[in-house]
This record gives C-alpha cells, sequence and structure tokens, in this order.
C-alpha cells in the first residue's frame, strides 16, 4: 500500500497530515498499539527536520507499506533557481561544521540531504573533518544509482570506533528504531527514505 502524498511547507499542517498518513498505514496493516507509535514517531522525526531543507526545495512525504515491511519517504526538489546568495548559504551550513550542524543524527541526516542538493561531488574538497560522518556513511543501495548516506553503514563503522558517535546513536531515537535511513539522489530528487520491519 502506498500512502497519499503530502505537499510540505514550513507549517503544523505538513506534520498533521504526515501524521494521518501513518495512521492510516498502521490501521491498514493491522499494526499493535506499539508499532503504531513506533511508526508515528519515525514520521514525526522524519518531518521534524524538513523545514530547514524546505528553503532549498519543494518536498513530498508518502509511505509505503508492504505487511511489516514500511518505507517513510521525503522527497525534495530543489528550487530549480537556487539563487547565489541561497547557495552560499547553503554551502556555508553544509562544510562549516557551525549551526550546531554535526550534532545529533537527524542533523547528521539533514546535512546529507543538504549535501547532495549541493552535489556533493562540488564540495567534498572543502568538506572538514567535521563533517566525517558523511563519508562513513556513504554506501551503495540498490534504490539509488550512486552511492547513498546509510545510516545502517555509519552505525557498523560507528560501533567499530565506539567512543562518541556510538554514543550519540544510543541516545537517538530514529537510530534505535529505524533499521536503516537512506539519503541519496534520484534523477534531480533528493531522497531520505527510512526503513522499518515491524
Amino acid at each position: 500500500m502506498k500512502s497519499d502524498i503530502c505537499k510540505l511547507n514550513n507549517d503544523a499542517l505538513s506534520l498533521e497530515k504526515a501524521l494521518k498518513e501513518a495512521e492510516k498505514i498502521a490501521v491498514y496493516n493491522e499494526y499493535n498499539e506499539k508499532q503504531t507509535g513506533r511508526l508515528r514517531l519515525l514520521a514525526e522525526e522524519l518531518i521534524g527536520m524538513v523545514p530547514s531543507l524546505l528553503e532549498y526545495a519543494e518536498g513530498d512525504f508518502w509511505i509505503e507499506s508492504e505487511g511489516k515491511k514500511v518505507e517513510l519517504h521525503v522527497s525534495l526538489t530543489p528550487s530549480s533557481i537556487v539563487n547565489a546568495d541561497k547557495r552560499e548559504k547553503l554551502l556555508a551550513i553544509s562544510t562549516s561544521g557551525k549551526n550546531a550542524a554535526a550534532v545529533g543524527i537527524m542533523n547528521k541526516i539533514r546535512i546529507a540531504a543538504e549535501m547532495m542538493m549541493l552535489d556533493y561531488a562540488e564540495v567534498s574538497a572543502s568538506m572538514p573533518i567535521t563533517h566525517d560522518f558523511y563519508a562513513l556513511g556513504m554506501s551503495t543501495a540498490p534504490v539509488f544509482p550512486d552511492p547513498a548516506w546509510s545510516l545502517q553503514a555509519y552505525r557498523a563503522k560507528a560501533e567499530a570506533e565506539k567512543g562518541e558517535k556510538w554514543d550519540e546513536l544510543e541516545k537517538s531515537i530514529i537510530a534505535n528504531i529505524a533499521d536503516d535511513v537512506l539519503v541519496g539522489i534520484k534523477g534531480s530528487k533528493v531522497d531520505i527514505i527510512i526503513k522499518k520491519v515491524f
């Protein structure tokens, strides 16, 4: 089943529509209370990071499910005209390490999407060491033609290193509930997909 597609914008109505779609999917698949709560939490986490990305893109949200397997999608279409000022601002945020940039898993996912909106190949040479999370999470994913950022790949490397990255993952709602989060480019869009099997 595929839910209705919700157009995203920076108001509470977007979140409300997205959460209603999550509830419809839960009812359709006969999820129990715990599963429904977790699906709702994943939707809240995903939609919660979108507002800052919508300054540079238009976004859509939907959920696809097949029994206990669920994917939450956000597809971002970068503005056809990302003017020089917006491009400079986005590039500065993505590469400076400022703006609490790489603190928290959701911010890391958001920055991965920002980097892809800018064309990662173009900015990777200037990417500071503070964004090593991006390189640690890069892997291949069948849903994307090019390498994508994966929470699962990042988690495996962080677990091997232990330390601060692992501590941050253990405290993250999304890292503890989702099976994987993928951020990649499909055509002219940047897609964020949260995968979960209940």
